[in-house]
């Protein structure tokens, strides 16, 4: 048994290398590999040519494992994070064709509770849209990255609070929730998941026996690789999964370069694989065609061969060397990915990476391309090393230069106790602040950040690791800002998470506590204002309300001792005020003065 076992490893390794072996095209390409692999610092990498139906080059490079010293092979799951695209809009492509849907129909016809930031959004925004990039949205990576959810609706309900930067099809702009919505809608009209339809629509009639879409299946696959980044220092440093949860259609496929070319040899054979037709031939050229203008201007004099950008569904659009070009990269934390066509010519090359933002699958997928195009080589390896050398001179330089622009010798307008609470922006989430041991934090899903002052009332989010402060990040760190309302009251954290609206503006609501009935009791009676009676009483289960005459009750939420915020008033609140042990009067502070009324006797 443990010989036939030795025989097939070996003759997989056999089959593997003997891709590099005999295709003349590719003589002197791992040269090339190996350079970048050194010169970047990356943990591995894999890469698959595909020419027609063929793969005729898989090889991984580098380390799935860097610790322990596990090599990346052509079967190594990696991440591929919006690489993923492609694979959901091809769903839709797949429903058109079944009738089931029209690209030019509304999202809101499958997905009713969808709901866009105005009118003219929810009147105008077609499918198509979603597709391209094209519904006047910026980003707002932060609504989902920061604010992680297992459950798809609760995402598409954030988009109702998402700003716009422009209009309906004025100008192409990345956004991931526009994918998460054409994952929802094959949701509403298969009644099956994604995650279901993804696996069963591809990768089981292909093959791609490896590919998970969950991140469970990178924590508890075989073969699988870790993710990395370089530290300040240019140290090879191990991070966590990302769990991308709900938004898995935008980027959640884990796959294998060897599963991957199966992809790629389906797109470059008009969408069929082998006798079956898995992609409609029809969505197949008009998801490869220009959508949407993504990039205007000219080549550049260094790169004049490497010319405009535009979109198709899922893909971005190239000439690349008078070649035409399809390709989408993926980024997520550890991880980076290029899946590249090059449809005329029957190519396709994928390169998978465990380097977190890495220009590693670019500059491959680019060498790989110059030796299988038959191209004016570029010195893609040469020309990174320089590039990156150049580029840590410059920051070595700044060092000495570098200094934190912030204004000196200020302080906080209030005490630490003054701004926790719990913040929430009803297009991203809610975290809390909190003080513990003099010290200010922000708690999300139980991971901590500390609050550093920079400024006034502006503070640095600092990560923590292995429990302490991590001081590199002072100065370079997201910067959040605490307003003031006319009470005097802490009433917003702002912060710059998306650079194409105003600050996202997260609310605060106080802390509370707990008051017992007897305390309570003790604030309940009737208090006289310059004349007007007002009444203070419990019900509902030990909750104060105060009563104005010619007004609604008002709740009264507890937020210290004795002091309580007006449930429904931004920036009005009471105080009771406590004299030789009884509650004789009270506080009103509201925005056009501060009130004391005094407790009236029988």
């Amino acid at each position: 048994m443990s010989k036939i076992r030795f025989l097939s490893v070996a003759l997989l390794l056999f089959i593997t290398l003997s891709f590099a072996q005999t295709d003349k095209r590719l003589k002197g390409i791992e040269k090339q590999f190996n350079s970048v692999l050194e010169t970047s610092k990356t943990a591995g990498f894999a890469v698959a040519i595909v020419e027609g139906d063929k793969i005729i080059y898989a090889k991984g490079f580098g380390y799935a494992d860097y610790e322990n010293k596990v090599p990346a092979d052509d079967n190594t799951l990696f991440a591929i994070g919006s690489s993923t695209k492609a694979f959901t809009s091809a769903l839709l492509g797949i429903l058109r064709e079944g009738d089931k849907l029209a690209l030019d129909d509304s999202p809101l016809k499958y997905v009713p509770e969808l709901k866009f930031y105005n009118n003219e959004m929810n009147n105008n925004i077609i499918i198509k849209d979603l597709m391209r990039h094209s519904t006047g949205l910026p980003r707002h990576d932060g609504a989902w990255y920061f604010f992680p959810s297992h459950d798809k609706d609760t995402l598409v309900a954030r988009m109702q609070y998402h700003e716009p930067f422009t209009g309906v099809r004025q100008q192409w702009y990345y956004n991931n929730f526009g994918f998460l919505l054409q994952g929802v809608i094959t949701e509403k009209i298969t009644g099956k998941s994604w995650e279901e339809n993804i696996e069963e629509t591809f990768f089981k009639p292909l093959g791609m026996n490896r590919s998970k879409t969950m991140i469970d299946g990178m924590k508890n696959g075989s073969n699988t690789a870790f993710g990395y980044q370089l530290d300040d220092n240019r140290n090879i440093e191990k991070m966590d999964y990302y769990d991308i949860a709900g938004m898995s259609p935008a980027g959640s496929i884990n796959s294998s370069v060897n599963d991957m070319s199966k992809w790629l040899m389906t797109w470059i054979n008009k969408g069929k694989y082998g006798e079956e037709q898995i992609i409609p031939e029809a969505y197949v050229k008009e998801a490869m065609s220009s959508q949407m203008v993504a990039a205007s201007g000219f080549p550049s004099d260094e790169l004049p061969g490497v010319q405009y950008a535009n979109y198709g569904y899922g893909w971005f659009l190239h000439s690349y060397k008078g070649h035409y070009m399809v390709e989408h990269g993926g980024n997520i934390d550890g991880f980076s990915a290029s899946v590249a066509l090059y449809p005329k010519d029957s190519l396709g090359i994928v390169v998978l990476a465990n380097q977190n933002g890495s220009a590693v699958p670019r500059l491959i997928r680019n060498i790989a391309a110059d030796h299988m195009l038959k191209t004016n080589k570029t010195k893609w390896a040469e020309k990174y090393k320089e590039d990156t050398e150049k580029a840590l001179k410059a920051m070595e330089e700044a060092k000495d230069t570098n200094d934190i622009s912030n204004m000196k010798n200020t302080r906080p307008s209030h005490t630490k106790i003054d701004y926790t609470g719990t913040y929430e922006h009803k297009g991203y989430g809610k975290f809390d602040v909190v003080v513990e041991n003099d010290t200010l934090y922000a708690e999300l899903d139980n991971n901590r950040q500390y609050l550093h002052h920079f400024h006034y009332d502006t503070f640095e989010l600092i990560d923590l690791k292995e429990g302490k402060v991590d001081t590199t990040g002072i100065g370079k760190s997201l910067k959040v800002t605490f307003t003031t309302n006319v009470a005097g009251d802490i009433d917003y954290l702002k912060a710059e998470i998306e650079p194409m609206t105003d600050p996202i503006a997260f609310k605060r609501t106080p802390n509370t506590i707990d008051v017992d009935p007897e305390t309570m009791e003790g604030y309940v009676g009737k208090y006289d204002l310059m004349g007007t009676e007002i009444k203070a009483y419990i019900k509902d289960e030990n909750v104060l309300y105060v009563f104005v005459p010619g007004q609604p009750e008002y709740e009264l939420i507890p937020t210290a001792e004795h002091k309580f915020n007006f449930k429904v008033l931004e920036g009005f609140k009471v105080e009771f005020l406590e004299t030789d042990g009884a509650i004789n009067e009270v506080k009103f502070i509201q925005p056009n003065g501060t009130f004391v009324a005094k407790r009236k006797t029988e």
